[in-house]
């Protein structure tokens, strides 16, 4: 099959040194402004989508625009489309989907969560079998890098962030990263094929970025360890969703997910939990997981056929968690039930309360909020 690859950065690179490998697939343009990168280069779309030779696009340009268009183009002019980019995916699913349905062609996207991890095709096939009851995970590197670093080497946020920066773990502009934004997309994606439907992202989100040195200790001292999870889970036609921090024991298999890797859970009732680990991103493992697509596109192979038509509506009152919130001034609530007053920072244990309780309780405070996971 002969493809065409919209960028040639990082991960559109990496797709077209492993294709080098195949011998049935063929590089014959990449979309590229610097037409010395590569001898194949042209910085005209139209060149692209008029050569009826190429069959597939491979986009890897990442945010809104012009990606969109450019998919959007692809799959109007019969050519299946390959795509890493959550952003777009998250916001614009739905109609990529119904214009490849529409041409007869394939829109794929295992890519965009998990880097290499093929944890959207083991949604997939478990989804064959069954519902999936929830999932919940760390999909997002850097800030694992960054909260590994501090609970490894007790470093302050602030620097960690910037090793991350250095070691190009994040981008000069890391609010997508640490602010939860593209852990976001990362549920909207998982939540389209675990559930059939395309929420938005009307769920609670909250920041990284309030987290110190002086947490990660105090939590390492109760046998806690915080990782920055992303979750979804479904009652009849209403959902629950959050992106926060999450504390697990030290011991569980969450805790011990080092430096940028991932890992995520699915449960099901008869495949119990399963869990999805490796490399969450990066040259190589993306571009291996949009290789992934490309032949199950040639081979013709569906794990479970993609359907988001139901519709969902997000609850604040669906489950009730307990939570950790530390706050820098005495609170008092009937919702906590115990606070530990470590240096003038206050340590509140909630009982098990709701989202909307949750979010009542802290507020228009930047305090830091955590989750008490299941195994505690």
């Amino acid at each position: 099959m002969k493809i065409a690859i919209l960028g040639f950065g990082t991960v559109g690179s990496g797709v077209y040194e492993i294709s080098k490998t195949s011998k049935n697939i063929e590089v014959k343009k990449v979309l590229e402004k610097d037409l010395t990168k590569i001898d194949i280069a042209t910085d005209n779309y139209d060149e692209i989508i008029n050569d009826k030779e190429i069959e597939l696009v491979v986009e890897c340009m990442g945010g809104l625009h012009p990606a969109y268009e450019f998919i959007i183009k692809a799959l109007q002019n019969k050519k299946h489309v390959v795509s890493a980019n959550k952003a777009v995916i998250a916001k614009y699913l739905d109609e990529f989907l119904k214009v490849a349905q529409e041409n007869n062609v394939d829109f794929r996207f295992e890519a965009s969560v998990g880097g290499g991890i093929p944890c959207l095709a083991g949604i997939q096939k478990i989804r064959r079998v069954e519902n999936i009851d929830k999932f919940y995970g760390i999909f997002n590197g850097t800030s694992n890098f960054i909260l590994d670093n501090m609970y490894r080497f007790e470093n302050e946020f602030f620097t960690t962030l910037k090793t991350a920066q250095e070691l190009g773990y994040a981008e000069a502009d890391p609010s997508a990263d640490i602010d939860g934004y593209d852990v976001t997309n990362k549920v909207i994606i998982s939540f389209a094929l675990a559930y059939d439907g395309f929420i938005k992202n009307e769920f609670p989100c909250f920041t990284l970025r309030n987290i110190t040195k002086e947490d990660i200790l105090y939590f390492k001292k109760q046998g806690f360890i915080a990782k920055y999870i992303g979750e979804a889970i479904t009652k009849d036609d209403l959902y629950e969703a959050s992106v926060m921090l999450n504390l697990f024991p030290v011991n569980a298999l969450e805790g011990n997910v080092l430096s940028n890797y991932n890992i995520v859970t699915v449960k099901s009732h008869t495949m119990g939990e399963v869990k999805f680990y490796g490399q969450g991103a990066g040259k190589l493992p993306t571009a291996n997981a949009i290789v992934q697509d490309i032949f199950d596109i040639i081979d013709n192979i569906n794990y479970h056929k993609i359907n988001i038509e139901k519709e969902y509506k997000y609850s604040s009152n669906l489950l009730k968690h307990k939570y950790v919130l530390r706050f820098n001034e005495k609170v008092e609530s009937e919702k906590i039930e115990k606070i530990d007053n470590d240096n003038g920072r206050y340590y509140c244990y909630t009982k098990e309360i709701t989202q909307k309780e949750l979010l009542d309780l802290i507020g228009n405070s930047d305090c830091l909020v955590t989750k008490l996971s299941e195994e505690l």
